[in-house]
């Protein structure tokens, strides 16, 4: 999982949704807080009590014992069953009907053979289900016509029990304890299924290409010419490039040896002039965000493990994050976690909501520090702020509609790559492969910047379109505007009659898009590499001097 991989015009409405989202995102209850993976609805269950009613968004809500659906065969496209078929996240539901789509996905993202029959393991669950609904609702039946009768017969015996009221009596009652032995069957299965969902990884884009991993990635375009600012710094063919930390240490700014003293490995210390350069980069990449539109946030550094959850980085990725202790805090008795992006408090600060159509796209934007264990990486990256466990990311969250995500998405990745050129460092986009693309994601874009040191293209920023995978898990959704219809408003005006009320239209699933905005220390990394002098000094770009008080060279100590 790479580190810095997921990843003012402030409008009216952004501003008044914030207010009390900061306190909902380190409070909420445990358990992934869309916590049941099926609807267990029944038209004969008018008269049953409200334990055999479950809402749910993990499966469909026109669910039935019934779950034929006509559906064309998918076609085949870069070596996996296109996903025309499910444009929405998986639901069990969604799983069986389409579970060789699903399989094929999970192929294409050379997943592990536990993966593979864990989502065969949902699909044969959800047969089960089917059946013991059909169960279920034979009792309910038969334990309402009962109650029925019992009424009935009741009112003409003026209150006497006969034996015949007696034995309706229990055949209700044992009726009623049947329902509930299946409904405890169900709660079991729906147990099981809500914890194998978890680890399932999204759905593919189809234009994802086919590969096992970042080999495969395919360049979308790239940005720049690697010998122009060599050519303006006055490099010579016998200069060879400095590491940056070699570039920051002869600027006196490199302090390694005291952080590792008191933090342990993977962890910087950055002083003077190298420090506050990479202040200056954190605060352009701030004020350019918020003119284009991204409401800054200053959002909480530790959540709860359902605000994890939410964003998808638990269950799956508990080793790679750093936990706070129990007896230190918890977040209203949950786990706690210092963040590993601030996509996670971004995104969850509309947890559980429904937004109205009108108030998207919703877009924003924090630097924070991120923390990760990184225990996945032993042994790479173990130089200079490549790969640190804490590290400043300016993070850009949009929440969208379905229909305007993948412009949005567009739209952010572009706005990343606009700090690049504005810096005037070479990059490429990157699209990534099915084997590569991260697990949450649908779509992902990889700008890579140009070090010279290395005389290599690096990852700085991720810019992953998620669909509704992470709204599914976290209840976000929003209401589409409601429309009238034409023909009933014409016809009513012809009669004179008035024009009846648009219905209210059921809420529908966000989209979720994140992206690095980008990651501050490999963006560090790549000012002092690519503006370093053969005398050792750095050139300021010249967008980040108004954040340096007007310096333009970091001389050589």
């Amino acid at each position: 999982m790479p580190q810095y991989n997921r990843k003012s015009k402030a409008t009216t409405k952004g501003a008044v949704m914030l207010s009390a989202a900061a306190a909902m995102i380190s409070s909420r209850s445990g358990g992934i807080r869309v916590a049941k993976a099926f609807s267990m609805p029944s038209t004969k269950m008018a008269a049953s009590p409200s334990p055999f009613l479950r809402s749910s968004l993990l499966f469909s809500s026109a669910a039935s014992a019934d779950t034929d659906t006509a559906t064309d065969a998918p076609t085949l496209i870069n070596n996996r069953l296109s996903r025309a078929s499910l444009p929405s996240s998986l639901d069990a539901r969604s799983l069986s009907e389409n579970l060789e789509v699903v399989l094929s996905h999970l192929t294409s993202r050379r997943a592990s053979d536990k993966t593979l029959e864990d989502a065969k393991t949902i699909s044969a669950l959800n047969s089960d289900r089917v059946s013991l609904i059909q169960k279920r609702d034979v009792s309910l039946q038969q334990r309402n016509e009962c109650s029925a009768q019992v009424g009935k017969l009741m009112r003409e015996a003026k209150g006497e029990e006969t034996d015949e009221i007696k034995s309706l009596k229990e055949k209700a009652s044992k009726a009623g304890d049947d329902a509930a032995v299946v409904e405890e069957e169900l709660s079991n299965i729906e147990s099981k299924v809500n914890t194998l969902l978890a680890s399932l990884p999204n759905l593919l884009d189809d234009v994802v290409p086919d590969g096992k991993d970042e080999g495969a990635n395919e360049l979308v375009n790239e940005w720049g010419d690697v010998n122009a600012l060599p050519k303006e710094l006055g490099w010579t063919e016998e200069f060879e490039p400095l590491w940056h930390d070699d570039v920051a240490t002869n600027l006196g700014g490199w302090n390694s040896e005291a952080a590792v003293g008191m933090s342990g490995a993977r962890f910087v210390s950055l002083t003077g002039s190298v420090a506050r350069l990479e202040r200056a980069i954190s605060s352009y990449f701030l004020d350019r965000a918020s003119e284009k539109g991204y409401i800054e946030v200053s959002p909480p550094l530790v959540v709860s493990r359902s605000a994890l959850e939410g964003t998808s980085q638990l269950p799956k990725f508990e080793d790679d994050l750093f936990k706070i202790v129990p007896e230190s805090h918890t977040c209203n008795g949950e786990d706690a976690f210092l963040i590993p992006t601030a996509e996670v408090p971004l995104t969850n600060m509309h947890a559980n909501q429904i937004l109205e159509e009108a108030d998207l796209p919703l877009s924003y934007v924090a630097m924070t520090p991120c923390f990760r264990a990184e225990a996945g990486s032993y042994g790479r990256d173990t130089r200079g702020l490549i790969r640190t466990h804490q590290f400043y990311k300016v993070e850009m969250v949009k929440i969208t509609t379905p229909e305007t995500s993948r412009d949005e998405h567009e739209k952010l990745t572009r706005h990343a790559g606009e700090c690049l050129e504005e810096l005037k460092i070479p990059y490429k986009k990157m699209r990534l492969c099915s084997g590569d693309v991260g697990f949450s994601a649908q779509l992902c874009y990889d700008l890579e910047a140009w070090l010279p040191s290395t005389k290599e293209y690096r990852e700085i920023s991720s810019c992953s379109n998620t669909g509704d995978f992470q709204a599914r898990r976290m209840a976000l959704r929003y209401r589409p505007e409601a429309k009238a219809d034409e023909g009933e408003a014409a016809a009513a005006a012809k009669k004179g009659g008035k024009k009846k009320k648009a219905k209210k239209p059921k809420p529908v699933l966000c989209h979720t898009i994140n992206g690095s905005g980008l990651a501050v220390g490999r963006t560090l990394v790549a000012v002092l590499e690519n503006y370093q002098t053969p005398e050792g000094d750095v050139v300021v770009p010249e967008v980040l001097r108004p954040y340096m008080g007007g310096l333009e060279i970091l001389k050589k100590k």
